[in-house]
């Protein structure tokens, strides 16, 4: 309360903030604004900045998942493994076993991996349990978050398998283990139950070591467990690097065009809360002259005036967090769900820093003015008032009435001359405004081209699979949509041939093209890598190209970014690939905008090796066709064939393309509002100023409807020169942060995904600065239109 004060210094700052009513609604409006959206964007970059470490950390991640043999090591022995030097926590043994589910419309699903658990909770891997409930009985499962969906939803029933009496789960729950620890939990003798000798029951083992940051010292650990057990008990590993590689290379993308927002945000409140502020104070000055006059010490008129700003701005920042808290919490959650993580809150220092730093700015931005008024003559501020300085823009006014328009329209035209600093504020919150609409326009643009462009193979409706459903062998982690792995030395289970046979024979087949994928070597490139093999006319699933062109026949290939950058090639230059026993130098022909497999892979004809087999068949339907049906019907034809066949459904990377749409929607729709309060204010300030020459023009003849246009001409000006100044900082903001966005996902981009503005698009987004300065002069303008010409005549 000191620095509101007392008494009368007290009675002055309430008298204030009520009377001037339209500033202060505006202040606190526009801190509210601001500060949420702030909270926003800081709340999203945080949780973009390595959303796996934190999640990880809070649900105590499992650094090793470890299957062991249970017929060569007893569940003593495992449990006696937490003992070992540099274990910190472990949790099992918990029995595990794989199951090919069918959905409730028929559907096969990728292979998944079951783990039989009573808890989801405990000191290793503690389960994030998103909706429903834990596994309690026999006959009810709990899958895995990213499964969720319009397909599977809690109620619905699975069938273990497509055999005749198959045993049936019913889905009771999701949950997310940012280990992939599995991909289905069920309680353990569920699990024992649903083991077949094709699909026997091994122990999971999960632990935490002392050291676990590096790839050697994972080795390491593995070297540990694999001694403290007989040998050949220990079946198989995974290490979280993996994982956490996946889901850092994701959220990276993200943060530049977080950073970008959070940016134009702070800039926004720093010129709108200094023009709002600036201007209550400067609008003051015949009233500051009279607290002089009678008794006002100057530091006493500056304590006012701070006051009078941060009391609504306390109010606004005060309501800002709680409003910017409350829009976070479900992009927070789509965040989450999107990276396959666990659940995700706002950072508790955000909601400290963002409303710490708002007031700074304000009481600086108050304070500069308010020192202004406190060093001011009395004579002199009385006599000041609120008018300008006589003959400011009076040049503007002549050569304005120039123009063949009416009078109304020109003397609007040149009102902005007449305080040029508080125009400038104006005119910068709309080039900013502008700004952050441009960039949000190319940057929504730009990422639905991405989404257009990514895996285009899961764009097919649907999928005919030769050599059965091998996923990613069972692995934790295998939720995503059916897809053959691995050498292609593993014999199929149908004959591709006659599955080709079949889907060309389907009633409803519009196009197709064969798939194989395969681990290859590649000289310069230690270890294995993907290879994706064609057959036929593969156009429709082929990537957007960076440069070069897509496989036009053999010896051909078509490789990433990371591949280029890896091997140190360019496109025309040889590569030597080796699949199996046969090796081929292929000619790159092409760098494809592919992001999987951290970069490294290559896309070759099928032809380019001998007695390579097509595993997949993509498929297109005819218009009219139903996706799902078709499938069903082709699958009654190629189920007797040893294949199997499936309806395609939107992947994790499309919904994260539309959490990020509507993350920039939403920041942008604020950064907008904030710079329409800002045109608001100032309007309504010179408005005020101007009320006695409106009264002499009203009793001149100037109608409600040509004072209107007097008032929106005003800012007319303001709106073209400021879309003019925004357009172009929007689109050199996205040929900026897009380019950085592709670097930290590991890519270059093409030019479908960097080229997203046109004329049209343009000429629109500068009309833009023309809607920011015209909304928010209406309110103002009918204000004025509406006042009394006898009213007008007796203010000064």
């Amino acid at each position: 309360m000191r620095l509101l004060g007392t008494g009368a210094l007290g009675r002055v700052v309430r008298s204030g903030v009520g009377r001037r009513r339209v500033q202060t609604v505006v202040i606190a409006v526009a801190t509210l604004m601001a500060v949420a959206a702030a909270v926003i964007a800081g709340s999203l970059v945080v949780a973009s900045d390595a959303p796996f470490d934190h999640a990880f950390a809070k649900q105590h991640g499992a650094h090793v998942t470890a299957q062991f043999d249970p017929g060569k090591v007893s569940a003593a022995q495992l449990r006696a493994t937490r003992r070992l030097d540099g274990v910190t926590a472990s949790a099992g043994p918990f029995p595990s076993t794989t199951v090919s589910p069918v959905d409730p419309g028929g559907g096969h699903l990728p292979k998944l991996s079951l783990v039989g658990r009573s808890d989801p909770h405990g000191d290793v891997d503690d389960l994030d349990l998103r909706s429903g409930r834990w596994a309690a009985k026999e006959g009810e499962v709990v899958l895995s978050g990213p499964l969720e969906g319009p397909s599977l939803k809690i109620g619905d029933t699975l069938r273990v398998s497509d055999a005749a009496g198959s045993p049936t789960l019913k889905v009771v729950g999701f949950a997310v283990s940012v280990s992939e620890t599995a991909d289905a939990w069920a309680t353990p003798g569920q699990v024992e139950a649903l083991a077949s000798e094709e699909t026997p029951v091994t122990s999971q083992m999960l632990y935490r070591f002392g050291s676990a940051g590096t790839r050697a010292q994972i080795a390491a650990d593995r070297a540990k467990l694999t001694a403290a057990v007989p040998s050949g008990a220990l079946a198989s590993t995974r290490s979280y690097l993996d994982t956490k590689r996946a889901a850092d290379a994701g959220a990276a993308a993200t943060i530049p065009f977080m950073v970008a927002f959070g940016v134009l945000g702070i800039v926004m409140s720093v010129i709108i809360i200094s023009s709002v502020v600036s201007g209550a104070v400067g609008t003051g000055l015949r009233r500051i002259g009279i607290l002089k006059a009678v008794g006002f010490t100057p530091r006493e008129v500056v304590r006012a005036y701070v006051a009078q700003a941060l009391i609504p701005a306390g109010t606004g920042i005060a309501l800002g967090v709680v409003l910017g808290d409350v829009l976070a919490a479900p992009l927070l959650a789509d965040t989450g769900r999107a990276y396959g993580t666990a659940s995700l809150t706002v950072a508790w220092w955000v909601d400290v820093v963002v409303p710490a730093g708002a007031l700074l700015v304000v009481g600086v931005a108050a304070l500069v003015p308010a020192l202004r008024a406190g060093r001011l003559r009395t004579a002199e501020a009385i006599a000041v008032g609120r008018a300008p300085r006589t003959g400011r823009g009076q040049w503007a006014h002549r050569a304005a009435g120039r123009l063949p328009l009416p009078r109304a329209v020109t003397y609007g035209l040149a009102g902005p001359f007449t305080h040029p600093v508080r125009t400038a504020a104006m005119l910068l919150a709309v080039a900013f405004g502008t700004v952050a609409a441009t960039f949000a326009v190319g940057l929504t643009s730009s990422l639905n081209a991405v989404g257009s462009a990514s895996d285009p193979e899961d764009r097919a409706e649907v999928t005919a699979v030769a050599a059965g459903p091998t996923g990613q062998g069972g692995a934790p982690g295998a939720v995503r949509r059916m897809r053959p792995e691995g050498g292609s030395d593993a014999p199929p289970s149908a004959d591709p041939a006659k599955v080709r046979a079949a889907v060309a024979a389907q009633a409803g087949t519009a196009s197709y093209y064969g798939m194989s994928h395969a681990d290859v070597t590649v000289a310069g490139i230690s270890g294995s890598i993907r290879a994706t093999l064609y057959q036929g006319d593969s156009r429709p699933g082929s990537y957007e190209m960076i440069s070069g062109h897509w496989l036009t026949g053999a010896g051909q290939a078509v490789v990433p970014t990371g591949f280029l950058e890896r091997t140190g090639t360019r496109v025309g230059d040889p590569v030597r690939v080796t699949l199996g026993k046969d090796t081929e130098t292929l000619k790159i022909v092409g760098e494809a905008f592919d992001t999987s497999d951290g970069g490294l892979s290559v896309h070759a004809d099928l032809a380019s090796f001998a007695g390579a087999e097509p595993q997949v068949f993509q498929i297109e339907v005819k218009p009219g066709v139903s996706p799902a049906a078709y499938a069903e019907k082709l699958q009654a034809v190629v189920e007797p064939l040893g294949g199997a066949v499936m309806a395609n459904s939107s992947s994790r990377q499309e919904n994260m393309i539309l959490l990020l749409d509507a993350i920039a929607a939403l920041l942008t729709l604020m950064l907008v509002s904030v710079a329409g309060l800002g045109v608001l204010n100032s309007v309504v300030l010179d408005t005020r100023e101007r009320v006695h020459d409106l009264g002499v023009c009203k009793a001149l003849g100037m109608s409600p409807r040509q004072t209107v246009s007097l008032v929106l001409a005003s800012v007319a000006g303001i709106g073209v020169l400021g879309g003019l100044v925004g357009v172009p900082l929007g689109f050199a903001l996205h040929g900026f942060v897009l380019p950085v966005m592709g670097h930290a996902a590991g890519t270059n981009l093409p030019p479908s995904v960097l080229d997203v503005y046109d004329a049209p698009r343009l000429v629109l987004l500068g009309l833009a600065g023309v809607g920011i300065a015209v909304l928010g002069a209406l309110l103002p303008a009918g204000w004025a239109a509406r006042a009394r010409t006898a009213t007008a005549l007796r203010t000064e």
